[in-house]
């Protein structure tokens, strides 16, 4: 298994107060069965444990994580998870908003078994943003 660095967005995150610095660190292995594990890992610490773009490494970003508790409020009321998906899946997509936030599609092969187990992993994080919407 092949171990990938990258901009962290993993629960053991280390901001460093005085540098506004995000320590770099390997990817982790998570649950592919979890989304919430996984949000808990990979996402809040940019996007928050709720959601709302407020992790603790938000502040040292140069763009505002987005408000993953308000796609569905944005998109007419329907949780748009197939734009979800496509996000977290694109290795170079233009809908993948900013270049801080890691391609997870290529980092989740990192720590994955197959390409079914990535696809596991996505659908799973999918699915759990979902319950976020307000």
């Amino acid at each position: 298994m092949r171990t990938m660095i990258f901009v962290t967005l993993l629960g053991s995150l280390v901001m460093q107060a005085q540098d506004k610095q995000i320590k770099k660190v390997p990817i982790t292995q998570t649950s592919p069965a979890s989304g919430k594990q996984m949000f808990g890992t990979y996402c809040a610490p940019c996007h928050g444990l709720d959601g709302t773009g407020t992790g603790p490494a938000a502040s040292v970003l140069k763009k505002q994580p987005a408000d993953l508790t308000q796609l569905a409020a944005k998109n007419g009321g329907k949780y748009p998870s197939s734009h979800v998906f496509a996000v977290l899946k694109q290795v170079d997509s233009p809908v993948h908003g900013s270049k801080e936030m890691p391609i997870w599609g290529s980092l989740f092969s990192s720590v994955s078994y197959s390409e079914a187990e990535v696809h596991m992993r996505i659908t799973n994080l999918v699915s759990y943003v979902q319950t976020l919407q307000k």
